[in-house]
């Protein structure tokens, strides 16, 4: 199968390396020096403290139009920078190629083929002025939810820390057969790819951590554990995932494990610095609008108070744009 990864960084890189290693014809499309030490010396992945090991076969693009139709597209940049590469993406496009979206928060296609009262409504927050929808078709669609951790050790070196699973769906929630096969060929590459039939409640399950640690921790500097063991930041931790579950309940969403339980998986992870506190110490755009903008704007939709979210989207927005005039 052909599979071209867009925005091949640190997952994007090891989940290409390893369909890659299981046999599957694997293009990136890079940039910047990673892109430049692919092309010159092929990809790498270290697992762990291991070896670097090189990965055949892999190629390595700036443009789209350079890899060609594909069978499968994978895109793994961050959320705001889906709008702008929509268009060009559609290169990589044949009759049937399916695209896997692999961002962190709710998703742009939450109500396309949701079959519930807000049936096709479009979130604002994820999809400004309706670009990636006016570019992408729902039907090429595939959902997923990504728990791996892996880092740039070097240009063209990926370096797996941990995890292995890619939770796959389809927007109708219907176990198609272009999932079931998808789901075939990631095991094969040793990877778990479960299909799910409902995957917006995991969705909201990482999204209702996501919402309050990430701003949190970006706005303190504080680590995941800090956070949780900090009386204060724990009850305003508490307070923003209240709101996002009295939004996830109104939507059907019923989850598996309560608030507290959640709160103790983060502060098990321990001293780990959430995403949006890496970008803003590296001076990075956050994923913020589809993170914490995005519940915020659910609360609205499904007519729900939401004060605490709402006053950490509104420090996190003056924060990032500080952090990049800066």
């Amino acid at each position: 199968m052909k599979f071209c990864i867009v925005g091949a960084g640190a997952i994007g890189g090891y989940l290409g390396a390893k369909l890659a290693l299981a046999g599957e014809e694997v293009s990136l499309i890079a940039r910047g020096p990673h892109l430049a030490a692919i092309q010159s010396d092929g990809l790498k992945l270290q697992m762990g403290d291991g070896p670097v090991e090189p990965v055949p076969g892999v190629k390595a693009f700036a443009d789209m139009r350079d890899a060609g139709p594909q069978d499968c597209v994978v895109l793994t940049l961050k959320t705001h920078s889906v709008p702008g590469i929509v268009q060009p993406m559609r290169a990589l496009y044949g009759p049937e190629t399916s695209v896997v979206l692999m961002q962190n928060g709710v998703p742009w296609w939450y109500f396309k083929r949701h079959g519930g009262p807000y049936e096709g409504r479009r979130l604002e927050s994820v999809d400004p002025g309706g670009v990636i929808e006016t570019h992408l078709e729902i039907e090429r669609v595939i959902g997923s939810v990504v728990y791996p951790a892996a880092e740039l050790a070097a240009p063209g070196v990926v370096r797996h820390v941990e995890g292995d699973r890619f939770s796959l769906g389809e927007p109708d929630n219907s176990k198609s057969e272009r999932i079931l096969r998808l789901s075939a060929i990631f095991q094969r590459a040793g990877l778990r790819a479960p299909v799910r039939t409902n995957l917006r409640s995991e969705i909201w399950i990482k999204v209702w951590g996501n919402v309050v640690f990430n701003p949190l921790a970006a706005l303190t500097g504080a680590t995941l554990e800090e956070i949780c063991r900090d009386p204060h930041t724990r009850a305003l931790a508490r307070d923003a995932m209240t709101e996002a579950a009295a939004i996830a309940e109104k939507l059907g969403i019923r989850f598996a494990v309560s608030l507290d339980q959640r709160i103790a998986g983060a502060e098990k992870i321990g001293a780990h610095k959430p995403s949006m506190l890496q970008d803003i110490e590296t001076r990075r755009p956050t994923e913020v609008d589809a993170v914490v903008g995005a519940v915020v704007e659910l609360g609205q939709v499904t007519d729900t108070p939401t004060p605490v979210c709402e006053t950490l989207f509104r420090a996190m927005k003056l924060l990032e744009r500080r952090t990049l005039d800066s």
